[in-house]
């Protein structure tokens, strides 16, 4: 197994058996669920007064991001993934279409936010796995991350495990909103 297997394989195991499978089934309410007040999430344009995207949905942001930080949902963050943890670092690492929180056509149901993930997620995947070692020890040639390609590989790895099981605890807690305490 070469290093860039092994850097994908370290996320491929976990979102393979772990996070994906956790996902199945995720309704539009659970996806647009607010746990609380002033969530940030992806809304229809225009009913939000700071938002990005360019299709008929938007995600809401603000720049710089008020302290704290709000709560935000499903959406928002399988967003967060599709276009800023992913999105971003497919188009300048490996090639593919450039992303833009501006310009990106935000999904409006959970069923096309699961296909943009997959999507998103297979052409990361398949962009590290045919990373060189010497790709691996330098810095890119394209985008503004000036590290070696190594530490950006593992900082996606952790994002992703961690925004994954956060997705995951939302999940959780609405499905036992409705239960009693005991």
């Amino acid at each position: 197994m070469t290093r860039s297997d092994r850097l994908a394989d370290q996320l491929d195991r976990h979102w393979q058996k772990n996070l994906r499978p956790r996902w199945e089934g995720l309704t539009d309410e659970e996806y647009f669920w607010e746990p609380v007040r002033g969530c940030w999430s992806v809304r229809p344009r225009g009913a939000s007064d700071a938002s990005a995207g360019a299709g008929e949905w938007t995600v809401d942001y603000a720049s710089p991001a008020p302290e704290p930080a709000p709560v935000t949902t499903i959406a928002w963050r399988m967003a967060h993934i599709v276009v800023s943890c992913l999105g971003y670092r497919v188009g300048w690492h490996f090639g593919g279409q450039d992303v833009d929180s501006d310009t990106y056509p935000y999904a409006g149901t959970a069923d096309e936010a699961l296909k943009q993930l997959d999507d998103m997620y297979g052409r990361w995947n398949a962009g590290v796995r045919e990373l060189s070692d010497a790709d691996l020890e330098n810095p890119p040639a394209v985008g503004p991350e000036q590290f070696p390609m190594e530490g950006i590989v593992l900082h996606v790895n952790r994002e992703l495990i961690h925004h994954g099981a956060e997705i995951s605890l939302l999940r959780d807690l609405y499905r036992r909103q409705e239960l009693p305490r005991k």
